[in-house]
């Protein structure tokens, strides 16, 4: 495989994950369960799927610190996404945690040293800009928590991005273990519920078997063949049609002020994209000197 076809094959996996991880907003919200039940349950489901994938792909479980590191972010970004979820507005939830690409770079930058250009600053100032709305918008109105957890998801979100830099990392075994941290986390939850009606559970499977299950093969198999801050930019399809369907059926609508958040947010990471995707090109475009050569003097 080339290097080109790899690329498009990484950036339609992580597209269809997008995809898959969308109707996480609508399931949580059509269960009524306590958030870590939610979670616990999706994951006991995933964490089989999960398991099938890393069997038919011959994917043995080496423990490193890499896939423990890993898995932290994995139970950080599930977990605390499922609880902002119920403790603030669907929208609010996904798209505070679509802060992940600024984390990406700010970790990239003080953990791989990888400094950011003048670009990727401008971007995280927006973005944080973004962000400021929705606290102010939430302040008062009983919705800050959820708000503080959805952008501390978005924080161990941005891992998920880099599970292939970490020194041994295993996108898949860091996940599987990460879902089932999440399953120990809410199991307690879980077994008092009392709720367990046909929506319920057709949301629960729903949320398990294609926003968490599936999603994830694609996701740590797209991440193999594109850059972290590329991978999370690409997911910015998720934070668009989540809050829509979550409208469409729940009625829940966003504020203007967060709505207003959401477009900085949203518009300065796709910017971002574009510019950097052009960078790429410009810098592809220009010719190599072949090592040992000496350069032409025009």
């Amino acid at each position: 495989m080339t290097t080109s076809s790899a690329s498009k094959k990484g950036l339609l996996l992580v597209l269809a994950a997008a995809l898959l991880l969308s109707i996480g907003g609508l399931c949580v919200k059509m269960i009524p369960w306590q958030p870590l039940s939610i979670n616990a349950f999706r994951s006991i489901i995933s964490v089989g799927i999960l398991l099938v994938f890393a069997k038919a792909t011959h994917n043995r479980c080496k423990l490193t610190p890499g896939v423990l590191i890993g898995a932290l972010g994995v139970c950080g970004a599930t977990t605390l996404y499922t609880v902002s979820t119920k403790l603030t507005t669907a929208g609010n939830a996904v798209l505070l945690q679509f802060t992940a690409p600024m984390f990406v770079i700010l970790f990239m930058w003080l953990v791989f040293r990888e400094k950011p250009n003048r670009l990727d600053v401008g971007a995280c100032l927006l973005i944080f800009g973004g962000v400021l709305c929705f606290f102010l918008d939430s302040l008062g109105s009983g919705r800050f928590v959820g708000d503080v957890l959805a952008v501390a998801s978005g924080a161990c979100y941005s891992w998920v991005f880099m599970l292939n830099k970490l020194p041994g990392g295993n996108p898949v075994w860091a996940t599987i273990l990460g879902q089932l941290m999440g399953v120990g986390i809410g199991l307690p939850s879980l077994v008092q519920e009392t709720q367990f009606d046909g929506t319920s559970l057709f949301y629960g499977v729903l949320l398990g078997v294609f926003q968490l299950g599936l999603a994830y093969v694609c996701l740590t198999t797209g991440i193999r063949y594109v850059k972290p801050i590329t991978a999370s930019l690409v997911t910015g399809i998720e934070p668009v049609l989540n809050p829509i369907l979550v409208a469409l059926v729940v009625g829940e609508v966003l504020t203007p002020l967060a709505l207003l958040g959401g477009a900085i947010v949203f518009i300065s990471v796709m910017v971002y994209n574009m510019l950097n995707l052009r960078l790429e090109k410009q810098r592809a475009a220009v010719p190599t000197q072949e090592p040992g050569l000496p350069s032409r003097k025009e």
